[in-house]
């Protein structure tokens, strides 16, 4: 299915006309559902698709890069590269491990790209901007701490802990998203969240979970 390039992908919906319904249980239609409308090309079906994931494709390439004009970025471009070859997702009721894995190879691409051109990582602890101006100046100083106890944790405590933490995603969903065993996501989430806790208080690290 073809996708106009200059088309902002966004977590409230693209530019992309709705037209897509209710699934056929009378519910909100399920991933196989709207692969199989895409493949159709009803553009409403690739809208919800991409609402409804771009949050977590959002904190596995937040994860990775650690810059958020980055990381939206490659969202846009992992879910034209999706849509673009929607053929190819071999199964569709499990399209979001499929585009995660997109997002990861264009996030590692874009990492590599960007080492050559001497930019700017988490490492060197870039400041995350908060969305919303009226709680800006609040949420600030906390941000800003936040991407500084994200540096310390390693790539795969990242990816997990913004799932698990900031998405609500289940260990079992996040061990096939990122294709560990549940019983590592759970250590990597454990060691994940003692990490912030030494660096960031209980009291922020609560802040930090209810963001």
């Amino acid at each position: 299915m073809g996708i106009r390039r200059d088309s902002r992908l966004t977590p409230e919906g693209s530019s992309l006309s709705k037209g897509m319904g209710m699934g056929s249980s009378g519910q909100d239609p399920t991933d196989r559902e709207l692969v199989e409308a895409v493949r159709r090309g009803d553009p409403g079906a690739a809208d919800l698709l991409v609402r409804r994931h771009f949050r977590a494709a959002f904190a596995v390439a937040l994860a990775l890069l650690g810059n958020r004009m980055d990381a939206e970025d490659v969202c846009q471009e992992a879910f034209v590269r999706a849509l673009d070859r929607i053929e190819d997702c071999r199964t569709p009721d499990r399209f979001v491990y499929w585009l995660l894995q997109i997002v990861r190879n264009h996030a590692h691409n874009a990492r590599d790209y960007r080492r050559v051109r001497s930019g700017p990582s988490l490492d060197e602890v870039e400041e995350i901007r908060v969305e919303g101006a009226g709680r800006e100046a609040e949420t600030g100083e906390l941000q800003e701490r936040l991407v500084a106890a994200l540096a310390t944790l390693s790539q795969i405590q990242r990816e997990v802990i913004l799932l698990k933490d900031l998405e609500g995603w289940d260990h079992r969903a996040i061990a096939g998203a990122l294709k560990i065993s549940e019983g590592m996501s759970r250590q990597h989430a454990f060691a994940a969240r003692r990490a912030l806790r030494e660096i960031l208080g209980t009291g922020l690290l609560e802040d930090y979970r209810n963001e």
